[in-house]
């Protein structure tokens, strides 16, 4: 365990860097496993109909309602980001192409 202490004008300041490294490991084992997490719903939709084997009438209901949930899902990122206008417009149609995985 490293400790840095500085003294200025008779105050103490410390940090401890193991808890630092721990805080800084936790953030980016976050991030990475949020990366996994939006690849893995990139994909769902076209991978979901296959496995499911779904044709005909059945395949384009379960992608037009899957197109929707990305669409909503997508709308919602783009509101939590506060993008409007063309940011927006820009941000929602890659979303949704990613997640309906055309």
């Amino acid at each position: 365990m490293l400790i840095v202490s500085i003294k200025t004008n008779a105050t103490v300041f410390s940090r401890d860097w193991s808890k630092w490294e721990k805080d800084m490991k936790s953030i980016v084992l976050a991030a990475a496993l949020s990366l996994v997490a939006s690849t893995a719903f990139a994909a769902s939709c076209k991978v979901e109909a296959g496995n499911k084997k779904l044709a005909g009438a059945a395949m384009t209901s379960f992608m037009t309602k899957c197109e929707n949930d990305a669409k909503a899902a997508c709308d919602k990122s783009a509101a939590d980001k506060k993008l409007a206008g063309a940011a927006k417009d820009s941000h929602i149609k890659k979303c949704v192409s990613d997640a309906v995985g055309s």
